[in-house]
């Protein structure tokens, strides 16, 4: 039975209808990806500079990778972790040589890996540190963004994320971002803490890069406190900032990374925490787990999604044309009503605006911006993420950074 295609607004009339309302999309429903593009049922092509929030460094539906996912699913997709399995061992070994660590515990999402690392750290306080039972302290940062689980909305400073979700999980010690001198002094008054757990850059509070040095003074405390210094990763990781990891840009090797998103370059559910042997042993048989976490289709597309970053240079790239789609922005900037700054990363970039006369301007950019035929999304009401993929030529920059200008201008 031929089947009617259904229309944009149906296909949004029934996310509306029969979805719960807990995201704001753009008014686009899209169909079709490949590298730097999406298209729309309509046919219309946009380029996407939001990366599904990082998580399509690679590009849209990579052929590589998405031979590796065809391949292993027609083979064997899910034993748990009852049983051993082929792809298991091979991507352990690759992603620990790969980031230099001696262990990987896998599980699926960015969310499920920051708890398993606060699990991990815990554990390890208790058992290695030997501070007494419940006493265990992490500390956060301000405007940090982690997941949305419980655990984690118990730290959010943002009232959208924890309104109405409590009891909220005790343990967390918030402090002001890109300030060593917070960090050493809540270590120097509590001897309780056993982490600290810290985005290299704010990616959902807009791509906001600390003063360099920040990461090593923390890292060079943690040292001096024998506390773990623990650094998500999961959106400036695997080259989106213009290194493989954006910890990276001081020498730091985390005591627990957190890995996700392009860890499987967009089209699997895949993430990992990596710590030493004296950290990981703390978890035994029984005690952490998960039914997908290092599923044979996981495994295996995760090995090539991290070839692809290697073998394409897409750190190197990433470096390369962040630079000059900052210096366009900024030139943008100094002859702007609208647009007032721009920072980042490599390719994880925010243009600030100023929406003093008009709250939701932010948005309205973004909606003439998808006019015409770029794709980005606010955060913070007043600012813009701009990442692409970053398989992005110089050539398709330029041309993008073209329609952003064309649009301002109409904002002016």
């Amino acid at each position: 039975m031929k089947t009617t295609k259904q229309s944009a607004t149906e296909l949004m009339e029934l996310e509306n209808k029969y979805g719960a309302h807990n995201y704001h999309p753009l008014p686009v429903v899209l169909e079709k990806g490949e590298g730097v593009y999406v298209w729309d049922v309509e046919g219309k092509k946009y380029f996407d500079f939001l990366s599904a929030y990082s998580a399509v460094n690679q590009g849209h539906c990579h052929p590589k990778i998405i031979s590796t996912l065809v391949e292993q699913a027609q083979k064997l997709t899910l034993t748990s972790r009852a049983f051993y399995n082929s792809q298991l061992g091979k991507y352990e070994e690759f992603v620990t040589h790969y980031f230099g660590y001696e262990k990987v515990l896998p599980m699926n999402t960015g969310a499920e890996a920051v708890e398993t690392a606060i699990k991990l750290c815990r554990k390890w306080a208790y058992e290695k540190r030997g501070l007494a039972e419940n006493s265990a302290q992490i500390v956060v940062c301000e405007n940090n963004f982690h997941g949305r689980t419980t655990t984690i909305i118990s730290f959010s400073v943002d009232p959208d994320a924890y309104t109405n979700y409590g009891p909220y999980t005790p343990g967390f010690i918030v402090i002001p971002y890109n300030n060593a001198n917070a960090l050493e002094k809540v270590l120097n008054e509590n001897p309780n803490i056993a982490g600290f757990l810290v985005e290299p850059i704010q990616g959902e509070a807009g791509a906001f890069v600390p003063n360099e040095g920040y990461l090593k003074a923390c890292y060079d405390l943690c040292q001096k406190n024998n506390v773990l210094f623990i650094a998500d990763e999961v959106q400036t990781g695997i080259a989106r900032t213009g290194k493989l990891l954006a910890c990276d840009y001081e020498t730091v090797h985390p005591d627990i990374l957190i890995l996700g998103k392009a860890l499987s370059g967009g089209v699997y559910p895949v993430s990992a925490v990596l710590a030493s042997n004296n950290i990981m042993e703390v978890i035994h048989p029984g005690q952490h787990g998960s039914t997908f976490g290092g599923n044979p289709i996981a495994a295996a597309v995760a090995i090539s999604a991290l070839e692809v970053i290697r073998d394409e240079k897409l750190a190197e790239n990433a470096y390369r044309l962040g630079q000059i789609f900052r210096e366009a922005m900024q030139g943008l900037c100094a002859s702007s009503k609208v647009a007032t700054s721009v920072r980042g990363k490599g390719l994880l970039n925010a243009l600030i605006i100023n929406n003093s006369g008009h709250v939701d301007l932010a948005w309205d950019i973004c909606v003439k911006l998808s006019e015409n035929g770029l794709l980005a999304k606010p955060t913070h009401k007043n600012i813009i993420r701009f990442a692409p993929p970053l398989v992005i030529t110089e050539t398709q920059l330029m041309e993008c950074i073209g329609i952003i200008r064309l649009t301002m201008e109409g904002f002016e």
